[in-house]
C-alpha cells in the first residue's frame, strides 16, 4: 500500500498548513426539485452545489481532515454559492480560479420511479479550460493525497492532459499518493470504446483506485472483483465496489472483503464519493485495510439516508466504535 508523506508541521498560523488531501474536479450548481414529482411537473426547483471531487472534499472535512478543492469556475452567481457553501463545510477553496469568459457548469435532477436522471448543461464551461499547467500548483506539490476521477477526463483534452500529468509519476513513491474514481459516466463519453481505453489507461496509472463492478462490466466486460483487479494491475490498491453487499480492496497481494451496511436509500448519489472519502481519511489516519473499508462504508451509509450530494457525517465516536467491533459484531450489523 502506497503511504502518504506525513503531515506537515503546523505553521504559527494554522491556516497556512497545507490541505491533507487535494480533490481536483469541475464542480456545478445543482438544481432539483422540492419534491419526488418528475421535472417536468415542477414550478419550483431548489439551489445546491454538486461535484464528485468536492463531494469527496467535504466528506474529509466533515471526518475531521485538511481538504482542499481546486477547479475553475465563471464570474457568476452560481460560482459564488459553490465557493460559499465549500468554505461554510470547511473546504480550502483558496486555489479555485475565476474564468471571466466562461461560466459555471450547470445541471438538473429529474426524480423519476425507478431513478433520479441528471441533465448536465456543463459544455464549455470555465473547468473544461483546466489543462495541464494547474499540476504545478503549489497546494498539489504539498498535499499528502490528490484525488482526481475520471469524470475531469470527459470534459476536455486539456483536462484528460491534466489528469495524465498528475498520475504520471508511475507508482515511485515519491510526492502525493494518487488515488483515482473510475467515476464512469456514459452521458459525457460519445465513444465508448474511447472511454473504456483512457479510463483503464488513468486506472493503471494511479496508486489507488476506486470503481464499481457495474462500472468495470459496462466499460471492460469484466464483472468479477478478482478480474478487476487483476485488470488494473499495476495500480498499487483497487478498491471494488459492489453495491449492497460490500467492497473488495486488492493491496500488497492481499484480499480484503467488507459487507456493506444495510440502509434504506433515500438516493443514491453522492454515496461512491462518500465511500472515497472514508476510506482516504482512514488511509490519512494509517488505519488497517479492514477499517478503511468500514469507514467507507459508514459514510457511504450516512449519503444514502440523503437527498444531498454530501452528508451530514456521524460522529466519530459513533464511527470509531463501529471501527472498533469484532468480525461476528460487524457481520451481525451487515446482515440487519
Amino acid at each position: 500500500m502506497p503511504t502518504p508523506p506525513p503531515p506537515r508541521a503546523a505553521a504559527d498560523d494554522d491556516r497556512e498548513r497545507p490541505a491533507d488531501v487535494v480533490c481536483v474536479g469541475e464542480t456545478m450548481a445543482v438544481l432539483a426539485p422540492p419534491d419526488a414529482r418528475p421535472l417536468a411537473e415542477q414550478s419550483s426547483l431548489t439551489l445546491a452545489v454538486g461535484g464528485a471531487e468536492s463531494n469527496v472534499a467535504c466528506g474529509l472535512a466533515g471526518l475531521g481532515h485538511r481538504a482542499a478543492w481546486i477547479s475553475r469556475l465563471g464570474d457568476d452567481p452560481f460560482a459564488r454559492r459553490i465557493l460559499a457553501e465549500l468554505t461554510a463545510r470547511g473546504v480550502d477553496v483558496s486555489a479555485v480560479e475565476t474564468d471571466l469568459e466562461r461560466p459555471t457548469g450547470v445541471y438538473f435532477k429529474d426524480p423519476g420511479p425507478d431513478r433520479t436522471r441528471t441533465h448536465y448543461y456543463r459544455g464549455g464551461s470555465a473547468a473544461t479550460r483546466m489543462g495541464p499547467e494547474l499540476a504545478r500548483h503549489p497546494a498539489l506539490r504539498r498535499a499528502r493525497v490528490i484525488h482526481l476521477s475520471g469524470i475531469t477526463a470527459a470534459l476536455s483534452d486539456s483536462c484528460a492532459g491534466l489528469l495524465e500529468t498528475l498520475l504520471g509519476g508511475g507508482h515511485d513513491g515519491r510526492g502525493p499518493v494518487v488515488s483515482f474514481d473510475v467515476n464512469h459516466r456514459p452521458a459525457l463519453w460519445p465513444d465508448p470504446a474511447e472511454a473504456a481505453h483512457r479510463l483503464l489507461s488513468l486506472a493503471r496509472a494511479a496508486d489507488l483506485v476506486f470503481v464499481s463492478r457495474d462500472e468495470a462490466e459496462a466499460l471492460w466486460g469484466t464483472d468479477r472483483p478478482d478480474d478487476i483487479a487483476d485488470l488494473l494491475s499495476p495500480a498499487p490498491v483497487v478498491i471494488v465496489k459492489d453495491a449492497e453487499h460490500g467492497a473488495t480492496s486488492y493491496t500488497d497481494g492481499e484480499r480484503t472483503f467488507v459487507p456493506s451496511l444495510p440502509v434504506k436509500v433515500v438516493e443514491p448519489v453522492g454515496a461512491g464519493d462518500a465511500f472515497a472519502a472514508g476510506y482516504l481519511a482512514a488511509v490519512l489516519e494509517n488505519r488497517a485495510e479492514r477499517a478503511r473499508l468500514r469507514l467507507g462504508h459508514l459514510a457511504a451509509a450516512a449519503a444514502l439516508r440523503t437527498s444531498q450530494d454530501v452528508p451530514v457525517m456521524p460522529s466519530r465516536e459513533a464511527m470509531d466504535g463501529c471501527l472498533a467491533l469484532d468480525e461476528d459484531a460487524w457481520a451481525g450489523l451487515a446482515s440487519r
